[in-house]
């Protein structure tokens, strides 16, 4: 052992923390859960979003030759009707009262009666009024002697040209969306490996194994050995949960800009790593501080608060002006960027030369971070008993 490579000791201090981790119940069990959350959410929305655009109406009497124009008609509002004939208006006011269908529509085709258990949708409801409009002209036209499918055809070809000083972006609902869970899953991530490796520390010191490790080991070492293992871990965990969420919203149809989420993931991959290694690290050193357990949360309110703070005030940033100064001026800081710089580049709103400079002052701080989380952990981590002061440990 005392041959060892400072680089064959980090990467065989990783590999035990690693499979330590990854073999254990809790793991397998909570990324199975998080997925079985996720994939319920996904259905919901795949319900949801299939009927929010679909109405299902009855027709009867006369009202039933509307049936093919009435679908063509809401679809030109993106709108699916869905159409039943019925020959008991009683019978499907029941219908429309227990929620079976969502209107009835009875009467001549010139003076129709919609019956609805509360409201009228506002797209059907146009489709409804434009239908009546158009077979009231329709019955004018024949009246008059002209062919109403050639005044339809003059109306098509009439049309009018709109210019979008600044057009929206129709995808930006769902960009916003994966902002957001990357953000959630990020933020999940960096706080629970965060304090995985402080409560590692504080386990190894309490048991008196960091002595026997740090026999054959220099501190800065098994430090370096334990932060890339979990956080290996981890990144696994982002993987198979990103991956489950990304073909799982594809192929329910939920998600129609895979590309972008695919994107939006890789780069969410890459913050992850920044923000551990900016984060497990100051973990660690602020857990090396302690000797038990109970002391454990109280070096790492601090930090944890730091967290929550960045994921609380960038979800809120990103949802009321992702444009604004405060959230691109964030983004760029090492505490924030983390969370709030992936929401961003998902957003489309991150320009290249600021995701270069928010990953340049990652590292920056990364660098100084490990140097004096490195300092405090060595000088802190044999240290037994009362709390060892930073000021102590910086010495």
């Amino acid at each position: 052992m005392n041959d060892l490579t400072p680089g064959r000791a980090v990467f065989l201090v990783s590999r035990r923390e690693f499979l330590g981790k990854v073999r254990t119940k809790s793991f397998v069990w909570g990324t199975l859960v998080i997925v079985a959350v996720l994939a319920g959410y996904v259905l919901l929305q795949s319900v949801l979003s299939d009927d929010a655009g679909r109405d299902r109406v009855a027709l009867s009497g006369q009202a039933t030759v509307l049936a093919e124009p009435l679908e063509q008609t809401a679809r030109s509002f993106g709108r699916e009707v869905e159409t039943v004939d019925v020959t008991d208006p009683a019978a499907a006011e029941e219908q429309v009262r227990s929620g079976d269908v969502d209107a009835l529509i009875t009467g001549a085709s010139d003076d129709l009666r919609v019956v609805v258990k509360e409201s009228l949708d506002d797209a059907l409801r146009n489709s409804i009024d434009l239908l009546v409009k158009q077979q009231v002209l329709d019955a004018h036209f024949a009246e008059a002697g002209v062919d109403p499918a050639e005044v339809a055809r003059n109306l098509e070809r009439a049309s009018v040209e709109v210019v979008a000083l600044e057009p929206q972006d129709p995808q930006r609902g769902q960009r916003l969306v994966i902002g957001l869970v990357i953000a959630a899953l990020l933020y999940y991530s960096l706080l629970v490996y965060g304090m995985m490796v402080a409560q590692g520390v504080v386990e190894e010191k309490s048991s008196r194994v960091v002595e026997l490790l740090l026999a054959t080991l220099r501190p800065w070492q098994l430090l370096l050995g334990k932060v890339v293992g979990l956080g290996l871990v981890g990144l696994l965990q982002l993987v198979v949960i990103g991956a489950a969420g990304l073909a799982l919203a594809t192929f329910s149809g939920v998600l129609d800009i895979a590309g972008v989420a695919g994107g939006a993931l890789a780069t969410g991959l890459l913050w992850y790593l920044l923000g551990f290694f900016l984060y497990a690290t100051v973990f660690a050193a602020a857990a090396s501080l302690v000797s038990r357990q109970e002391e454990v949360q109280s070096v790492l309110t601090p930090i944890s608060t730091v967290i929550v703070v960045a994921f609380v005030l960038g979800i809120n940033l990103l949802l009321a002006d992702p444009t604004g100064t405060a959230v691109t001026v964030l983004s760029l800081l090492p505490p924030f960027a983390p969370i709030l710089m992936p929401g961003r580049m998902a957003l489309g709103l991150a320009p290249t030369w600021q995701v270069l400079l928010a990953v340049v002052l990652a590292l920056l701080a990364i660098a100084a971070i490990t140097w004096l989380g490195g300092r405090v952990y060595a000088n802190a981590v044999l240290r037994t008993g009362a709390r060892v002061r930073l000021r102590e440990a910086l010495r």
